[in-house]
């Protein structure tokens, strides 16, 4: 049902869901111009306003002027990024011009307790007159004006597939695990003259996140968690000052800058840049292998399994392909086995810390006869890393190519703690970076258990 209309406040004659007009927001108003008007209004029209977006809204939290197909909103917590995404989506849900809308976050629990059930998510945000029907079941809400948003989630790319829109919310798209899940997004925002995205986020130092800012269609919009001091609970920016303040954590956390770099990182993004050749450079080699790093569980497919194609030429190495993923074993030796035949591979180089003999047993039902060299970590991984982060600095390594999570996970790399998410692919490329150049005693003809 169309809710009613108000005549004051600089909003004459809209109804609530008409796009919206343009009008100062209340932060651009002065103390007694923002009484004036709320003095003015009836209750019926302070109902209406209360769910009037533009009037409270800061400037860079309303869209800006096209043309744009993304829309980055990169700021601190407590910015308002989520509030931002959900009113966008709103505008355009109501008004009927928006009409098949992606809603996606990191997981599904993201999606439902932050972007629909959230104190700023599209229930709460949406007036009584509009407020959209949910069905969990479906994934889906819909509108009165018939527009519908598809609930997806980023830890499953592939719910990507299929689908089309005209235009898509992310939020907190740095901490998505799996990137490619935008690369399936933008895919998929195809309908209409000018399909557009807006994805927020609190910045992580990220190559996929980088060149998303870098983008000719992007239209980048940078915040400050202070920039929303006056709806935050009092204390909390004093607090977060206090502790955070000076700290590469509370620049990226609270100031929403992008820090590429991580002091104590082994590798840095600039090295592996000037480290980057494409394919059809590459030398003949004398040798090439692939590595298998296993997931740490072995009865689920929720770790992933590091899996690195690199070769050799002359005393260089050249990492070609990351083929890492959460598999199940049988999965994760199909992909590594058919990559040892794709690259004509000399030898499978597979870590057995994680799997014992289950490594050998699933490789060796697929192919008895592919050679296999089963390694055993007795350093940490930083030891081990550590001359391998030495051959980048050397120039001795070329990436063929890009391989975004692997470079994530280099650069993410310090040693200093082993809690969390094991670097699978980063273990990965160190065992084939090892064979291949530093454990110069293995021959090329050697096809045996050692």
């Amino acid at each position: 049902m169309p809710g009613p209309t108000i005549s004051n406040a600089g909003s004459k004659g809209r109804n609530s869901s008409s796009p919206p007009v343009s009008r100062p927001s209340l932060g651009s108003l002065t103390a007694l111009e923002r009484t004036r008007i709320l003095n003015e209004i009836s209750d019926a029209e302070a109902a209406i306003l209360l769910y009037d977006w533009p009037f409270w809204a800061r400037e860079k939290q309303l869209p800006p002027a096209p043309p744009w197909r993304v829309w980055l909103i990169l700021a601190g917590r407590g910015f308002g990024k989520t509030r931002t995404g959900a009113e966008w989506v709103r505008s355009g849900a109501e008004s009927g011009a928006r009409r098949r809308i992606a809603v996606i976050g990191a997981t599904a629990g993201d999606v439902r307790d932050v972007m629909i059930e959230g104190e700023s998510g599209l229930l709460a945000i949406a007036p009584p007159w509009g407020r959209p029907h949910y069905e969990p079941s479906k994934r889906r809400l819909t509108w009165p004006s018939g527009s519908i948003a598809t609930l997806l989630s980023a830890d499953d790319p592939d719910q990507v597939r299929g689908h089309q829109f005209d235009a898509a919310w992310a939020d907190e798209i740095a901490a998505w695990p799996r990137p490619e899940a935008w690369d399936n997004l933008m895919m998929a925002l195809r309908l209409g003259p000018a399909p557009q995205c807006v994805a927020t986020t609190t910045p992580r130092p990220k190559a996929w996140l980088k060149r998303i800012m870098e983008a000719a269609d992007t239209l980048l919009t940078r915040g400050r968690s202070t920039e929303n001091r006056f709806n935050l609970a009092p204390g909390f920016l004093a607090a977060m000052e206090q502790t955070y303040g000076g700290t590469r954590l509370g620049r990226q956390e609270l100031d929403g800058e992008f820090l590429a770099d991580i002091p104590g990182a082994l590798w840095r993004r600039e090295r592996i840049e000037r480290a980057r050749m494409a394919p059809a450079e590459a030398p003949d080699f004398a040798r090439i292998v692939v590595a298998i790093d296993p997931a740490a569980s072995h009865h689920a497919a929720s770790n992933e399994t590091g899996i690195v194609v690199a070769a050799r030429a002359g005393e260089t190495g050249y990492v070609l392909e990351d083929l890492s993923g959460r598999r199940a074993p049988a999965d994760w030796a199909a992909v590594a086995l058919d990559a040892f035949r794709r690259h004509r591979a000399d030898r499978i180089v597979a870590e057995i810390n994680q799997g014992g003999d289950m490594v050998e047993q699933v490789l060796r039902s697929i192919d008895p006869t592919a050679p296999l060299r089963l390694v055993r970590a007795s350093r940490g991984k930083q030891m081990r890393a550590e001359p391998v982060a030495a051959l980048y600095e050397q120039g001795r390594v070329w990436h063929l190519g890009r391989f975004d999570a692997l470079e994530d996970q280099m650069c993410g790399f310090t040693g200093a703690r082993e809690s969390g998410a094991s670097p699978d692919r980063l273990d990965a490329l160190v065992w084939a970076l090892s064979e291949l150049l530093l454990n110069r005693n293995r021959t090329r003809t050697e096809q045996f258990l050692v």
